[in-house]
């Protein structure tokens, strides 16, 4: 199988080496990296020019974005930037990782392998762990049947079906839910752990709480459905106020009339799924 993997970055010189040598020590090897350095204003690009001066397989792009880490819009522009300088069919697996993670030596193995055991798998990915108190913990919101942001991998058919990556909030939710529609498997590996060196949403802009209720109106949650995920993500994270956020931004998207990312049968497949999976954790 052939691997391309795609790196958004925006000011990681503290990690991107670290995520670099995970990846290029792998013991499957991979036949594309593109680094998209999406106006760094620290020495990544300098660090990425290094690695693409002594690896045939790296490539550097640039890309002139806001500098405003707006959670969906930012990463998935420099994501589809980096996705246009490679033949998307030439490869079996498509990548986007973030660039401060460090993959256990055979992490493409284990995917690889998990793709190969079956042809209706669409994604597969392990599970991000923090560092807390000297020790490496899973990361807060991790679900058996979701696979984070941050090291998503495709098999190609499956992300072409789903029509790519949407430039959005929500958007590493969307492409779950899409896999799924068109009879694809989402697969997680409990076992296989990568570390993340920065936490989810740590240099999020504060204007980002909002968002999320945008992303449950752009997936036709519908209100109270909105309301329940809210609540728990709300009582996960101990924070009354992110209900009220959500809320908000969900109304604000309502107003706006803003554009559905999935259509109408896509939706009503999205509010089931999530209505089941409500229903399976209260004895339903």
């Amino acid at each position: 199988m052939k691997i391309a993997v795609i790196i958004p970055t925006y000011n990681e010189e503290r990690f991107i080496s670290k995520t670099l040598e995970s990846l290029l020590t792998q013991t499957f090897s991979i036949a594309k990296i593109i680094i998209v350095n999406d106006n760094s204003t620290d020495g990544t690009l300098q660090i990425a020019h290094d690695y693409q001066s002594k690896h045939d397989s790296v490539s550097v792009v640039t890309y002139q974005s806001s500098d405003q880490n707006i959670p969906g819009s930012k990463v998935i522009n420099a994501f589809n930037f980096g996705l246009s300088y490679i033949e998307i069919s030439d490869f079996d697996i498509i990548c986007k990782f973030d660039a401060d993670l460090i993959f256990p030596i055979d992490y493409l193995d284990n995917i690889v392998s998990r793709f190969r055991e079956s042809k209706t798998t669409g994604m597969v990915a392990g599970h991000c762990t923090i560092e807390k108190n000297d020790r490496w913990e899973l990361e807060k919101g991790t679900n058996k049947d979701h696979i984070r942001g941050a090291l998503k991998a495709y098999q190609t058919e499956c992300f072409q079906q789903i029509g790519g990556l949407k430039s959005s909030i929500g958007w590493d939710t969307i492409d779950e839910m899409l896999a799924r529609f068109y009879g694809w498997e989402v697969v997680t590996i409990p076992h296989l752990h990568v570390k993340h060196l920065k936490p989810t949403g740590a240099s999020y802009n504060a204007k980002a709480k909002y968002l999320q209720g945008e992303a449950f109106y752009k997936m036709r949650y519908g209100w109270w459905l909105t309301f329940i995920t809210a609540a728990k993500m709300s009582w996960n994270k101990r924070k009354f106020q992110i209900i009220l956020d959500y809320l908000k931004g969900y109304k604000l998207a309502q107003k706006k009339n803003l554009e559905p990312l999935v259509t109408e049968d896509q939706g009503r497949f999205i509010r089931s799924y999530r209505w089941n999976g409500i229903k399976s954790k209260i004895g339903f």
